[in-house]
């Protein structure tokens, strides 16, 4: 049944995906973005507005994303490439960048940020939108994580940290050290200045302020999913801080409201942005109103008059003084440009091997095989390429050209987390056959579920047979159908809220045939679920095999 699908297939799919939490009547609702951009920072330059996040291991990291009015919000770059760490060359899941500050100081962006393997490290730009410097470690050391930099006005300069148990064995606790103005080294091993051993466990991800006289400590407390946010301040940099908690859920559906940052408008508002842990999506972002109140900032409304504010869902938009545009995160990508967008992500650093765009408007992936895979299990696989999931619930769509897939070659759409679902194409030995396969996977092993028919709904000869390991262990029952060649198709997924997925194809036009499996989407280490694309040989070729892929679109 070989045939070209048109372009305008699926035609309900929009070229360009506009998801705005902006209402167009002067206000917004909650979450402002639907995405995980975790452990965000963000700072005011001007009339621009800068935001930064935890990125872990992917790559490129270190997002920078513009906003005019703090609503709207665009992805502009990414401060790190690709790491100059051999380990990076594979997927590190759940290490690398976690909660970074952005500040600005003397005409220059600065983004400090904690590995919690290695250290604390920084890089600068003169231009957001631009190259970073290459990173440099200012610390050295284990757990060493969430680190924020502060310049008070007598030129001295100070960084404050958090600790990560998993590395050091401390948890609790704020370190404050003295830093050289340039940033490029701590003075000092610092001095505890708040314990939250007792009543603010989980003290992490510190932002160091100042205001009135009074040094800020914003710290989240109580862990990710079910935490607050406390505020600590004091008229000495090093203590003795107060502690009092300015949000928490209370009687709202916004769990764990906590860690993010307080920005001051030229109009005199405050506002406070953080996220909000909601599972398979990761941590997604929040805008909060935020006054003061005895010099003590109280985050959302306070609507019970106990001086602990609570999230709000809908609320008036900041009063920028200006007119700003609606618009959302990009998702779809038509490959128009010999460049990937910059929503797209790799496990890994990246290699020119993997991929390049010498067909016209195509992405074309190579089939490579992977020295960390067993048994076809892509979950250490280096070369998937994948983005955040982009709201509750929402389709996307992959149309392909298979036509010079190799023989056990497979290549497909994927949704990922610690355990994984894909819907592959992929050549069989007889090379003028493709299977359609729905795999199911996490670590340590795969499940394959095969549900084709053709053209007509009947249902084709069906094979069955076990993939085994080296150990003979079963990894799971593979239920094998073929059908005939064609040099395009479309396979997609709806995830429905909660993140329950379905996956379907198309191989005639028109004609779409529904996996009865339905997978449960979850999160990866740290992360949210992603969704995307990967290209795979279980063999080695003398000609290696591609996909052209010729969009990738999302709906919501």
């Amino acid at each position: 049944m070989k045939n070209t699908l048109t372009n305008n297939r699926m035609s309900t799919m929009p070229v360009m995906n506009m998801m705005s939490a902006d209402q167009g009547d002067g206000t917004y609702s909650n979450p402002i973005l639907h995405a995980d951009y975790s452990d965000l920072d963000v700072i005011q330059v001007g009339d621009n507005f800068y935001m930064t996040a935890s990125s872990f291991s992917h790559v490129p990291g270190l997002p920078i994303l513009h906003s005019t009015d703090l609503v709207n919000w665009q992805l502009i770059q990414h401060a790190i490439p690709r790491f100059d760490f051999e380990e990076y060359n594979r997927p590190q899941h759940g290490k690398g960048v976690w909660a970074p500050a952005i500040r600005f100081h003397q005409q220059q962006y600065w983004i400090f940020y904690g590995d919690p393997d290695k250290g604390i490290f920084m890089t600068t730009a003169t231009d957001p939108a631009g190259e970073w410097s290459s990173l440099h470690l200012v610390k050295a050391g284990l757990g060493l994580i969430d680190p924020c930099p502060f310049w008070d006005d007598d030129g001295q300069a100070y960084i404050v940290h958090a600790y990560a148990h998993s590395r050091c064995g401390i948890q609790h606790q704020l370190n404050i050290c003295r830093m050289s103005p340039d940033g490029r080294e701590l003075l000092d091993e610092g001095q505890i200045v708040f314990d939250g051993t007792l009543d603010h466990p989980t003290l992490e991800g510190p932002k160091l302020y100042k205001r009135n006289g009074y040094y800020y400590i914003f710290a989240p407390a109580g862990g990710v999913a079910t935490g607050w946010q406390t505020v600590l301040r004091s008229t000495s940099i090093y203590g003795p801080y107060e502690d009092k908690i300015v949000l928490q859920q209370g009687d709202t559906a916004i769990n764990g409201p906590h860690q993010g940052a307080w920005v001051e408008l030229a109009s005199g508002e405050s506002w406070f942005m953080h996220f909000q842990d909601k599972g398979v999506y990761g941590r997604i972002v929040h805008l909060q109103p935020m006054t003061w109140k005895n010099d003590w900032p109280v985050i959302g409304i306070d609507s019970n008059e106990d001086g602990i504010g609570e999230p709000v869902l809908h609320y008036r938009k900041p009063n920028v003084n200006r007119e700003s545009k609606m618009m959302g995160l990009a998702t779809t990508d038509e490959f128009d440009h010999l460049q990937l967008g910059l929503q797209w992500q790799w496990q890994a650093n990246p290699s020119k091997a993997w991929f390049d765009f010498q067909r016209e408007s195509h992405l074309r992936l190579y089939c490579l095989t992977n020295d960390e895979v067993t048994n076809t299990a892509i979950y250490t696989a280096p070369n998937l390429l994948m983005q955040k999931f982009p709201a509750s619930t929402f389709t996307a769509s992959v149309k392909m050209d298979v036509t010079m897939l190799q023989s056990a070659d497979k290549v497909g759409l994927i949704v990922f987390g610690q355990q994984y679902c894909y819907l592959a194409v992929s050549r069989t030995e007889h090379t003028k056959e493709l299977a359609i396969t729905l795999v199911v996977g996490d670590d340590v092993v795969e499940t394959t579920h095969y549900s084709v028919v053709d053209s007509v709904n009947e249902v084709l000869e069906k094979t069955h047979y076990s993939a085994v390991n080296s150990t003979d262990e079963v990894l799971g029952t593979r239920h094998y159908l073929v059908v005939d060649s064609t040099e395009e198709i479309i396979l997609q997924v709806a995830v429905s809220e909660g993140g329950l997925c379905r996956f379907s194809y198309e191989l005639v036009e028109g004609v779409v045939q529904h996996c009865e499996y339905a997978f449960q989407a979850k999160p990866g280490h740290w992360v949210g679920a992603k969704i995307g694309m990967f290209a795979h040989a279980e063999s080695n070729h003398s000609n290696v095999g591609f996909v052209d892929v010729d969009w990738f679109r999302v709906t919501v």
